[in-house]
């Protein structure tokens, strides 16, 4: 028996819906900035390599609508009102903030589409978004910090490994490595305790050991372009240091990300490829999560294991 309505708040990176989106979606991430023309151009270089445009807006709305019917599916306790807040783009986090205020929600989860903890990502969207709710008396948000351990999601994974594999040569299987990869932030969370690269290392681990695979590694990619250190090793040091010990075959599993857009298809199918490509090594990548069951599954299970901590905490 349904007993109240609850507020999904499903928050995300945000990318651009068309060319025209490029310019004011960068001049956000630079903080009203805008970009030299040498960098919009560059950025732009990229997205017609991928096709003109990122997929991962469509995708993002897709995981949405699935998680939303998912959690009105698997329980009747509630009616999960599913609304989406982007970091860079419209809707922002604010904006469906408000919007769950305006439609008399008064609890609400809220979810990142990043399974892992960082202050660059799950931490400061759930800030935005509790310091917008703090306008609205009785309007409380519950906030998942990460869900990289569900089982779904490490299934996912391991699932995706054990089909590649399959189409790997037999004779190639011992010259083959994986490489899970993330993306890369400035050095400075160390000094911040951040939990982020562990969780990294953590959970390409997990995977590693629910798919059997023995011969993996971790690494950095998709580095801002800032004076300041990031974390490494680049996924690109990486492939030149790995083929010199003789490895054949490269699996890259973007663990980080959970959705088809420029980070993966660029920085990986294209960057990564065509290192390895040149190297002599055979370049495979499992499909990413995107609306996959067992993603949405692992997404499901995060929200409701919240909620249940909430009421044991009451």
């Amino acid at each position: 028996m349904i007993t109240q309505t609850m507020g999904l708040l499903v928050m995300a990176y945000g990318t651009p819906r068309n060319a025209e989106e490029i310019e004011p979606y960068y001049t956000h991430i630079r903080r009203g900035h805008k970009p030299p023309p040498e960098l919009l151009q560059d950025l732009m270089k990229r997205y017609e390599k991928i096709g003109g445009i990122s997929p991962l807006a469509h995708i993002t709305e897709e995981q949405t609508a699935k998680l939303q019917e998912a959690l009105n599916r698997v329980q009747n306790k509630i009616v999960f009102k599913a609304y989406l807040g982007f970091k860079h783009v419209s809707p922002f986090i604010e904006n469906a903030v408000q919007q769950m205020h305006k439609d008399g929600i008064t609890k609400a989860v809220s979810i990142v589409l990043a399974p892992h903890y960082s202050t660059f990502n799950a931490k400061s969207y759930n800030m935005r978004a509790h310091e917008e709710s703090k306008k609205y008396d009785g309007l409380e948000i519950y906030s998942i910090d990460s869900w990289y351990k569900e089982p779904a999601f490490i299934e996912y994974w391991a699932d995706q490994l054990h089909e590649t594999f399959n189409r790997i040569p037999e004779t190639e299987r011992n010259r083959t490595i994986v490489i899970f990869s993330a993306h890369s932030l400035p050095e400075k969370i160390k000094q911040m305790n951040d939990p982020y690269p562990e969780q990294i290392e953590e959970n390409a681990r997990m995977i590693a050991e629910k798919a059997g695979v023995s011969c993996y590694t971790t690494a950095w990619q998709s580095a801002g372009r800032t004076p300041e250190p990031w974390l490494g090793p680049d996924v690109l040091d990486k492939i030149r240091e790995l083929s010199k010990q003789g490895y054949t075959s490269m699996v890259f599993c973007p663990i980080g990300f959970v959705a088809d857009h420029l980070e993966v298809l660029y920085d990986n199918d294209y960057e990564c490829r065509r290192l390895a490509e040149a190297l002599g090594i055979h370049y495979y990548r499992p499909p990413m999560p995107n609306t996959h069951d067992k993603f949405i599954e692992a997404l499901t299970s995060a929200v409701l294991k919240k909620l249940l901590m909430k009421e044991s905490d009451e």
